[in-house]
């Protein structure tokens, strides 16, 4: 089937995800291995009470590349400056900048004493939430555009990207914190924290920015650092 090209401006609003929430799902994430009475009904409360609102969303725009310079890309008019989003997306013109999240409904749920095993289930509850609306968001795109595979950066996955450029993609996917919920802080952090946002694009060879990254500890490391494909595109360790 010919695939019709969209207009420059479509915009994708996900709010009704599908998701599974149990206990037992998040004590298997928490990857504790006994499990005392008092955790059993503190997981299970904090799951009762998600589940009465927790709505996760994303959004994804469908975006072109204007032009390729020495040290980035223009998409759509707005100028990213990357040297490795840039050679990421050669011979790429279609890509699709991204805000998911856990949701502020999820967010807000509390916990008025401050306990910390309540602050990991929460947090542990929002992460499930978010990865369940990131990876919808990526089997949509992958259907609705006949894409095998994509591969995604966010601004402050490296020091070649900086953070700060999270404001020229908000620009870009336009109305986030009405659409989604999610909103930036002045230091470019967003809000849910739970969220994460960043340019899909399609590609061969699955590339992770964490294969640039010599960080040793980091609990959000999905690749290992190659050193080899880090001196391939000029990144310093």
């Amino acid at each position: 089937m010919k695939e019709t090209i969209p207009s420059r401006a479509e915009t994708h609003v996900l709010s009704d995800i599908p998701f599974e929430l149990t206990a037992d799902l998040v004590i298997g994430l928490m990857k504790v291995r006994k499990v005392p009475p008092t955790l059993q009904r503190l997981v299970e409360e904090l799951v009762a009470r998600s589940l009465e609102v927790a709505t996760p969303k994303a959004m994804f725009r469908v975006a072109y590349v204007d032009e390729k310079t020495e040290d980035g890309v223009v998409i759509d008019e707005h100028v990213f400056r990357s040297s490795v989003l840039r050679q990421n997306l050669d011979g790429v013109q279609r890509v699709f900048p991204f805000v998911a999240t856990c949701g502020v409904e999820a967010d807000g749920v509390e916990n008025p004493t401050g306990d910390l095993m309540t602050t990991v289930c929460l947090d542990t509850i929002r992460m499930h939430l978010l990865f369940t609306a990131r990876r919808h968001m990526e089997q949509q795109i992958k259907k609705t555009y006949a894409l095998v595979q994509l591969s995604r950066m966010a601004p402050g996955s490296l020091q070649d990207w900086p953070i700060q450029e999270q404001g020229t993609l908000f620009r870009l996917l336009g109305e986030v914190e009405q659409s989604v919920g999610v909103r930036l802080t002045d230091k470019y952090l967003m809000l849910p924290v739970k969220s994460v946002s960043g340019i899909f694009f399609p590609t061969e060879v699955r590339f992770e920015s964490c294969q640039l990254c010599a960080r040793a500890s980091c609990i959000g490391r999905r690749a290992p650092y190659d050193p080899q494909l880090a001196a391939r595109y000029g990144v310093q360790a």
